[in-house]
């Protein structure tokens, strides 16, 4: 099998890391019997997948939340079996003695609701293609609309009933980047450490437009249905695998690009056909078909939605929003991202900094742009283990304390 056959999409779209796995994994189940959206509907008996890499210390406080990338699972590192054929995606940075070192740490990370990949056995996520306990059919898009906030609603739930309630640090690539600033701006209190990868404060109405390009594939799939496809013999697969298709290359970078892809001048047929296709998009959907395999239409536009949606806080004052977030912040764009650009990480950061909140920036070297996030990552592995291992303001001033505290007074 070819290397970009297994590739995963990280926001938006990534390849699995390559590094040698040193965990075993298990995957569990986390369960509520209802969940509120931010839009007011309740969903019944959610359930999410979720797995774990370290030891939780005993008063709980070393945890690390990972958050995953729009078309990711909770498979951040190591190998369910032995035999898998790639690790987690960010295995190259998780693991003993590695950047997010799970001698120290323990690390946690979560399925997303409304997963793209919920056709993975290794995946538990609820979304439009589970079962409606009211109908016993497929919701559909009977669904409710989620939101970023949504999904840290339901992490923070998980973590709360493992008796976890504050976080060492959050981190996430892309999508997960969302999720992360979410939770350290809706929960200050909560959160010591962020670190967003490939990823912004908010989505402007360019990036909003850009998306609403992996959506229009599927709807306009007759076999789509208005989501209500289900069970049915026809699926809407030639929308998903063009929806795939675009993810991918807005994912990338067009050095890396037109490395893998043969160019358009060296195709005979397209000189001879006006109906054929271009030989780099015949390999770019090949590649696309084989993910669709594991996903699911309806969530892809979820997904969409999720991310079009996105800002801080969820108000219309992003800027006021991120003033909130108390954590250590690191940024970590990728230098050649057009997808989530570096200046929407600067920006970011700037409001941060403008704040009062002395936000850290390093950018991803690379030649693929925002896979990037996932490919190159191991490149600052250095600058995420130091700002990892660095104390807080916080946890100096408690240390400085502690050491000039004064000793107790002894009769002379």
């Amino acid at each position: 099998m070819r290397l970009w056959s297994v590739v995963v999409v990280c926001c938006f779209f990534a390849l699995p890391s390559l590094a040698q796995a040193e965990l075993l994994v298990k995957k569990q189940k986390f369960e509520l019997k209802e969940f509120q959206t931010q839009s007011g509907k309740t969903i019944q008996q959610v359930k999410v997948g979720w797995e774990a890499y370290g030891k939780l210390n005993a008063d709980k406080s070393n945890v690390i939340l990972i958050t995953h990338y729009f078309s990711g699972t909770s498979h951040a590192a190591g190998k369910y079996q032995s035999t898998d054929a790639a690790p987690g995606y960010w295995d190259a940075i998780i693991g003993p003695g590695k950047a997010i070192d799970t001698n120290k740490f323990y690390v946690v990370s979560m399925d997303t609701l409304v997963n793209a990949n919920v056709k993975d056995p290794n995946v538990i996520t609820t979304g439009p293609a589970s079962i409606n306990p009211a109908t016993a059919k497929p919701y559909g898009l009977s669904f409710p609309v989620v939101t970023i906030a949504d999904f840290v609603e339901v992490q923070k739930a998980f973590l709360e009933s493992q008796g976890i309630h504050t976080l060492y640090a959050v981190i996430g690539p892309s999508m997960g980047s969302f999720q992360a600033i979410e939770w350290a701006s809706r929960y200050p209190n909560k959160v010591k450490r962020l670190i967003a990868a490939i990823g912004t404060a908010y989505i402007d109405s360019w990036s909003a437009v850009r998306l609403e390009r992996w959506a229009e594939p599927i709807k306009a799939d007759p076999n789509w249905q208005q989501g209500n496809y289900y069970g049915k013999a026809a699926q809407p697969t030639e929308g998903l695998i063009t929806a795939l298709a675009y993810i991918t290359q807005d994912a990338s970078n067009p050095v890396g690009f037109n490395q893998k892809y043969p160019a358009p001048a060296l195709d005979k047929n397209a000189h001879l056909d006006i109906q054929s296709d271009l030989t780099a998009w015949q390999q770019l959907r090949q590649a696309a078909a084989a993910r669709a395999t594991l996903q699911d239409a309806n969530h892809i536009l979820y997904l969409v939605r999720a991310s079009q949606l996105w800002r801080v806080g969820m108000g219309d004052n992003w800027q006021r929003a991120i003033g909130k977030i108390s954590a250590k912040t690191l940024f970590l764009p990728a230098s050649g991202d057009f997808l989530l650009t570096p200046e929407m990480s600067k920006n970011s950061q700037q409001q941060l900094q403008q704040a009062g909140n002395p936000a850290q920036l390093t950018e991803i070297p690379g030649q693929w742009g925002h896979l990037d996030g996932l490919l190159n990552i191991a490149s600052v592995g250095d600058k995420i283990s130091a700002f990892l291992n660095a104390p807080t303001s916080t946890e100096h001033k408690s240390t400085e304390h502690k050491n000039t505290e004064p000793k107790s007074s002894q009769p002379k």
